[in-house]
């Protein structure tokens, strides 16, 4: 296994073991491909750790199937690994604002679920799958995000994905990736497929 070692050990009082087991708030932002994904990694690897985990898609369709979903629920199913509950709250695409308001009111009350579970201490990680957006587009406020999060009891690590995430938000996490584009095959007009964006 890796010894990654700090570059600074703060003087916080905190003991070695304490400071590498901090529950984190981790950012994946930009315009690059990849942002769920990596978050989905991270579900995975909780998941291997038996920790619960919760997984509340924002923004995307609750008609979308995407294969992490799949994947996941079976392995939360399995017996084996940490549990696995999948929220949907999304009424369509990210980058296609259908259903304003429904979707403002359904982003909100998924925040608002995010905020019980915390405060229950439901699950070990919480990937927020493109929650950046409703804070980006003012539905749902950052300040507050930021300080729900400061103040989220236990040991619970949640991961935030989306574009222009805001930068009190980005400022405020522990872990922050941009994923930036080089490039892309939609850029020469190929669609999306299979195996590859689902």
């Amino acid at each position: 296994m890796p010894q990654g070692k700090p570059r600074v050990v703060p003087d916080d009082g905190l003991t070695t073991r304490q400071r590498r087991n901090r529950p984190l708030v981790i950012v994946h932002t930009g315009v690059g491909k990849g942002k769920s994904t990596a978050a989905f990694g991270l579900a995975l690897r909780a998941w291997n750790q038996n920790w619960p985990v919760g997984v509340f898609q924002f923004v995307k369709s609750a008609k979308w199937r995407v294969g992490e979903e799949r994947a996941l629920r079976v392995l939360g199913d399995s017996g084996e690994g940490g549990s696995v509950t999948w929220h949907k709250m999304g009424e369509g695409w990210s980058w296609v604002q259908r259903g304003i308001e429904s979707s403002e009111e359904a982003a909100r009350e998924g925040w608002a679920q995010v905020k019980r579970d915390l405060r229950a201490e439901t699950y070990r990680l919480y990937v927020l799958d493109e929650f950046a957006y409703p804070m980006h587009w003012g539905w749902v406020d950052t300040d507050e995000v930021v300080s729900v999060l400061r103040d989220r009891p236990g040991t619970q690590h949640v991961v935030i994905t989306g574009r222009n995430a805001p930068e009190k938000l980005v400022g405020a996490a522990d872990l922050v990736t941009d994923m930036s584009k080089v490039k892309h095959p939609m850029d020469a007009g190929q669609k999306g497929q299979k195996g590859i964006e689902w």
